[in-house]
């Protein structure tokens, strides 16, 4: 399976809608958090077709107009602030704080942890965990906006940037 992962998109549609476009080949997505605002759902439901799920970050500011209008997506699923996932087997801790995951990956729990927060791209090894913040879409922050797709089979992370 392959399977999608963004974080930190703080209204940036222009390069939402680029990474969607190249994400559309993945079985499912995974958000780390910061949407920012509630017409980001539109965004993704109308560019992404399959499963989608969503953690809160700390600049998720009107999370009742974000629930309320994923309400009408039944292929969007929201977790709150963190979401424990498999996938073939393969077990995925989810939470937007960097500072978080860190304890999730030092668990053992998991067999991947997806996290964002700090807007820094990262793919590392804890343990039996492997680490994954996808960077930002925003790409403001860093100058880079990246996502990550990752093969569930193999356990093979690969960074891709938007141009």
């Amino acid at each position: 399976m392959q399977v999608g992962i963004l974080s930190d998109i703080h209204d940036n549609i222009a390069a939402l809608r680029q990474a969607l476009e190249k994400l559309r080949h993945t079985d499912v997505l995974l958000c780390c958090g910061d949407l920012c605002s509630p017409f980001i759902i539109t965004e993704l439901v109308q560019n992404y077709a399959r499963d989608i799920h969503i953690v809160f970050g700390n600049n998720d500011g009107d999370l009742f107009r974000i629930t309320n209008n994923s309400k009408a997506f039944p292929h969007l699923h929201l977790h709150g602030e963190m979401a424990e996932l498999t996938f073939d087997d393969c077990r995925f801790g989810i939470n937007h704080y960097d500072t978080i995951g860190r304890i999730f990956a030092d668990s053992g729990r998991y067999d991947v942890v997806c996290f964002g927060h700090n807007h820094q791209f990262e793919i590392s090894q804890t343990a039996n965990t492997l680490v994954i913040n996808p960077g930002e879409i925003l790409g403001g922050l860093t100058g880079n906006s990246t996502y990550v797709t990752l093969d569930t089979i193999d356990r093979t992370p690969e960074r891709h940037d938007l141009t």
